[in-house]
Order: structure tokens, then sequence, then C-alpha cells
């Protein structure tokens, strides 16, 4: 990032690129309905349909079904539904398995009853734990199963189709998060075995307030909508398309998708970079995740005695904004649901500061973190040598 400051939060919200801009203005003149059978309405709509086939190039999904909502909180509330069911089958899933390091759109937002939830534990690492998955599943009979393709705090992948293979062994359905995933790591619904993904593309370069249900095939049916009203989305989500959003969605996810090698390669050769130096500075510290797979963008860690607090305000003090795990509701610095399920001790937990790259992240963003680092950690070994 070219500027006086380094924005190294993209896991929380990405920069929208110049060409999704673009695009965005062109589509904001097609005013028409897209419902509208004249000429208007039928560019809106050409418009919306282009947008369909690039979100569902990015998964390799069918056009016919991807389902556009306001994001991927609503997605999630939408599928996360007893009455999402295969076609043909005239009950859903009576009890919902959900990974502990889920989301809060997804561990508060699905529409089961307290007593049919099960959380499904993950390990020292953050990873979903098959075994226990499986007993769950015995018990359960069919069951409904959510677990993210990625974690958003500690970019942690989980192991989908092994999981997939299980759901499927006991006829159940497998939904799973994939909005921090999409665009960093490659992503085929049908190799994946999940029956429905969700996205939202201000994680990948578009705008905020649009995202998407991806369905494996026509074959799964949610059986009870969120969003009443009209037929739009083939009846499915109800209200007039954001096309304007829709739009930069779908360009965003095209480019995500053609530049998606070279992308990947770039983000880790930052992240490794940047935690290589981050350990050498500070070699108590803990990174979140390490053993396991990660996003290639993501770097999340603490270093004992440095609260995230009073690290946030003086990283950004020094122009670089960072997180301390999840931003996505009060804006407060509060302690991380996915580190407590991962076992780790409360005071390091406090000191969680999440790094995550983007698009137009750059090595002179490493250089003003590092820079930045140093201070906090003079500051620190400097307090540590006064009590000695």
């Amino acid at each position: 990032m070219q500027s006086g400051r380094s924005y190294l939060d993209h896991n929380a919200t990405t920069p929208v690129r110049p060409e999704v801009a673009e695009a965005m203005a062109r589509a904001l003149e097609l005013f028409g309905n897209p419902s509208s059978i004249h000429a208007e309405g039928r560019a809106a709509r050409s418009a919306l349909e282009r947008a369909r086939e690039q979100v569902a190039a990015l998964l390799g999904a069918e056009p016919k079904n991807v389902i556009f909502t306001s994001g991927g909180t609503e997605a999630a509330n939408t599928v996360l539904t007893p009455f999402l069911r295969r076609a043909g089958e005239s009950l859903g899933c009576p009890r919902l398995l959900v990974g502990a390091a889920e989301h809060a759109c997804v561990l508060q937002g699905h529409r089961f009853p307290d007593a049919a939830v099960e959380v499904i534990p993950v390990d020292g690492q953050g990873v979903v734990q098959l075994e226990p998955l499986a007993a769950q599943l015995r018990r359960a009979g069919r069951a409904l199963v959510s677990v993210q393709v990625a974690n958003n705090e500690t970019g942690v992948l989980q192991p989908l189709q092994e999981t997939a293979a299980l759901v499927k062994e006991h006829s159940g359905l497998l939904h799973s998060d994939a909005v921090q995933a999409a665009g960093k790591v490659p992503l085929e619904i049908a190799k994946l075995g999940a029956d429905v993904l969700t996205l939202s593309a201000h994680k990948l370069g578009g705008p905020k307030g649009v995202g998407a249900i991806v369905l494996a095939s026509e074959a799964i049916e949610i059986g009870e909508r969120l969003v009443r009203g009209g037929g739009q989305e083939r009846r499915r989500r109800a209200g007039t398309e954001n096309v304007a959003g829709i739009v930069g969605f779908g360009a965003a996810a095209e480019i995500a998708l053609r530049e998606l090698p070279r992308q990947a390669a770039e983000l880790r050769r930052l992240r490794d970079g940047c935690e290589a130096r981050l350990r050498l500075l500070a070699p108590d510290c803990v990174v979140f995740g390490h053993a396991a797979e990660r996003l290639p963008n993501t770097l999340t860690f603490a270093i004992p005695g440095i609260r995230a607090e009073t690290a946030l305000i003086k990283l950004d003090l020094e122009g670089v904004a960072v997180s301390s795990g999840a931003a996505c509701s009060s804006g407060k610095v509060k302690r991380s649901h996915v580190l407590q399920a991962m076992g780790v001790a409360p005071a390091l937990a406090e000191g969680a500061i999440r790094v995550s790259f983007g698009w137009n992240s750059c090595d002179a963003d490493v250089d003003r973190f590092i820079a930045a680092c140093e201070k906090l950690v003079a500051t620190l070994y400097k307090r540590r040598a006064d009590a000695a």
C-alpha cells in the first residue's frame, strides 16, 4: 500500500479494486429494474446474470445455483435452517453440528432451537476434530453440519473433504462458510464436497453489502426463505437485486480467479517474510495455528506481556492498521472465542494481533509494521529489565 499508512486488515475488509469501482460506476447507469421486461430492465438483468456467471466460475459452480444476498451473514442465516434439504425429501435436518471456531454469523445466526445444536471441538491448532464429529453424527443421525473453509481470525484451513465424506456417510448436509477463503485459495464446490457455500464480496476486493449462497446442485433446496416477498433469485431470496453491488462482486470474483496463483504466492511471500522477521524481533512470539495449513495472507500472533488494546493503538499511531481477532460487531477488543476453543491461555489470548495482507499489500507495508513492532518490543523488554 503506497501511502503514509499500511493497511494490514484485509480479513476484516479489502479496499475495492479500481476495476471493480469502474464496473460499479457503469452499472449505476443501468437504472432499470432487472425484473422488468422492457429494454431498461433487460439491460440490468443482463449485467446481473453476467455477474452470476463470474461468481459461479470462482467456485466451479453452475450460475443457476448462485443466489445473491446482502452479504455473508444473510447468506449463512438463510441456509442454516432445519428446512435445508435435498429435492424430493419432505424433511430437512433436525440437528445442527457447528465448528467451535466458526464465525459469529454461523454460531449465532442459525435458525435451529438451542437444544438441537451441538458444537464440534477443534484441536490446539484450531482444526475441527473428525473423530468427535463422527461420534456426534452417529448420535444425531441426519444433521446439517457447518464447518468453514478457513478461519477468519487465524487463517487455519479446515479438512473439508474429509468432513464432507463423514457427513455424506450419515446422509447429512454440509454448509461451509467460504467468506475468508474465496480468492485466496482455489475453491471448487464439487471437490470440497460441500452442499452449500456462502460468500461475501468485500473480502476479495468487491463492495460491502453483497454476498452469495452457492448450491452444489439444484437438488439442494432451502425450503423456507429468510427474506420473503417477490419472486427474485428464482424465488429463493426476495427483494430487488442490488445490481451495482452484484456487478462489483462479479468483477471482483473474475479478477480474483484470474490472479489467484500469482496473488496467493505473493501473499505467502509477504506473510512468511513478516512472520520470520517478527520471530527474530521477539523470539517468545506465539503464532496461532502455525502447525496447521493456513491461508497464505494471515498471521495471528501474540507476544507475552503485550496486550492487544495497547498494541492496536500504538500501531495505529505509527500508521499501521491491524486488528485483534475478528472485527465484526462492537469494535471493542475482547477475548477471541476462536482462541478459547483452541485452548489458548486467557493472558496470551488477550494479546492476539491479526495481520492480514491483500491485493495491494507490498514490502513497504511489512517494513512499516516491523518498525512499529520494534518500538513495542523495546518498551516491553525495557519494562522487564527494570522489573528484574
